[in-house]
């Protein structure tokens, strides 16, 4: 490997990943390219089925001590790796950046939210708790004391997208520390950097408690060495964050045990005539284009209610140039290219049919659209009369591209949002308290935004979605609950002669 022009000092361990209870030097090794321009970051050690195998046995083998360390451990731990990783934020900025290519800005609120989380997370370890049972409604119970605890569920594996991969591998780590079970991660392969660098901090924490590492463990590489961890009996709760149908196969190798499933979707935004015209506009140029399009929340099917949808598609094209597109190291930076060039040919290819069927390019211009320097520098793309049953319309594009299409009224946006197999967050501009609740009651997702982005997600609150978004909930609380099982007390105080 050339030396790379993206001078950064890795403080995990060269050559090896954190498997059984300490690090492995593995043989396998895949260069990590920066997305802006194809430079190579570095290169990340990549782990084998084998190594699966091994990460399994030890996390089981940690399973009694893990489960067995007090509440007071458990927050200290998670409190002292938020103390770590604040102190190194700028460090995982400037990495996520290369890896991901995703603007600083983003990768800056990547971080951010990674420290609330585990933050919330170590608060949240006080709160396990169960509640009693009133067994005396039924006379059999009557003279009986009934309650229930959460107990650790065991091993979990996670598995986290390339789009913010440290933020989604704390979602998984951080509850199953908290609910006392080992886990496995395993990052997307292109953007393993960030999460190794995590694991670093994470062991020292470990070890600094007298915890074993096999507590939280880390394998990289490709699909099968993912499958192996899924398929396994031993591992209690799979948590994946990623695409639908990479999901669902994952259910399906994962039954009947525990799937916790975050997928993707193909976000729905309203706006209603009587919405502020030029907020529902910041918001889409917010919502739609962050991360460079690369997120499951983000902005791509605009339903417009008639009277303001002129308006809004001339301010949305005027202002597309606020946008700036550019390097991802530059801090003004807001679009850059996306992950790879693969995902570069099929958003163009995605939009190029849907022009074929009777799309109007509202922005930019074809010529802009086709001159680029490499397939994935994919510029911010308005796309205006779609029809709704072509793909860029009916499935995720992953990128920065949103479509426009006009109804009557409320209801009928509310069904045209709808109508579609995702269902994880909508959003709804209004000054209408019908119409947000309207929009409340009735829009099949997991969460509903009123006068905001449908990207927004505080990572205290349930996250997840209905249909083929997934099943289960992400956020502290939730994902500590998914990761426990109830335990029944019936205690008869004095047994009956």
């Amino acid at each position: 490997m050339h030396p790379s022009p993206h001078p950064i000092e890795l403080r995990a361990p060269a050559g090896s990943l954190p498997i059984g209870a300490g690090w492995r030097e593995v043989s396998g090794r895949a260069e990590i390219v920066f997305p802006f321009d194809g430079s190579v970051v570095s290169e990340a050690p990549q782990s084998t089925v084998a190594d699966s195998a091994d990460a399994l046995d030890a996390a089981e083998a940690a399973r009694a001590e893990v489960a067995a360390l007090t509440t007071a451990q458990r927050k200290t731990i998670l409190t002292g790796i938020c103390d770590r990783l604040r102190a190194d934020r700028e460090h995982f900025e400037q990495l996520l950046v290369l890896e991901t290519g995703k603007p600083l800005r983003d990768c800056r609120v990547e971080v951010a939210r990674t420290i609330v989380t585990f933050e919330a997370t170590a608060e949240e370890a006080s709160h396990v708790t169960g509640e009693t049972v009133p067994l005396d409604l039924q006379e059999l119970g009557r003279g009986m004391v009934g309650y229930y605890s959460r107990k650790p569920a065991g091993v979990v594996v996670g598995i986290a997208g390339f789009n913010y991969p440290v933020l989604l591998a704390t979602h998984k780590l951080a509850p199953a520390i908290a609910a006392g079970c080992p886990i496995i991660v395993k990052p997307a392969p292109n953007t393993p950097l960030a999460t190794i660098e995590l694991f670093a901090i994470v062991r020292d924490v470990l070890a600094a408690h007298g915890v074993t590492g096999a507590a939280a463990q880390l394998v990289n590489g490709g699909p099968e060495v993912g499958e192996l961890l899924v398929r396994d009996p031993r591992a209690q709760v799979v948590s994946f964050t990623g695409s639908a149908k990479i999901g669902h196969l994952i259910a399906q190798q994962a039954a009947p045990r525990k799937a916790l499933l975050e997928l993707g979707s193909n976000t729905g935004f309203i706006v209603a005539d009587d919405a502020d015209v030029e907020a529902a506009v910041g918001a889409v140029l917010t919502g739609g284009f962050y991360a460079n399009g690369q997120a499951c929340i983000s902005v791509q099917r605009i339903v417009l209610q008639r009277g303001i949808a002129d308006r809004f598609a001339a301010r949305l094209t005027e202002r597309l140039a606020e946008l700036v597109v550019g390097d991802p190291r530059d801090p003004e930076t807001h679009v850059a290219p996306v992950i790879n060039d693969g995902s570069g040919d099929r958003i163009r290819a995605t939009v190029a049919r849907a022009l074929d069927a009777g799309a109007e390019l509202l922005a930019p211009s074809a010529e802009a659209l086709a001159q680029a320097d490499r397939a994935a520098a994919v510029p911010p793309v308005v796309l205006g009369s779609v029809p709704r049953d072509v793909e860029v319309w009916r499935e995720e594009i992953f990128g920065p591209v949103v479509c426009l299409t006009v109804v009557d009224s409320v209801d009928e946006a509310i069904d045209v949002v709808n109508d579609s197999r995702y269902g994880l967050q909508a959003a709804i501009f209004t000054a209408s308290l019908e119409s947000a609740f309207a929009a409340l009651d009735r829009l099949e997702v997991g969460g509903v935004v009123v006068n905001e982005i449908p990207g927004f997600r505080s990572d205290i609150m349930p996250y997840g979605g209905v249909k083929d978004s997934g099943v289960g909930r992400e956020g502290p609380r939730y994902a500590i609950e998914e990761f426990t099982v109830t335990r029944m007390a019936m205690i008869r105080p004095v047994a009956r002669s």
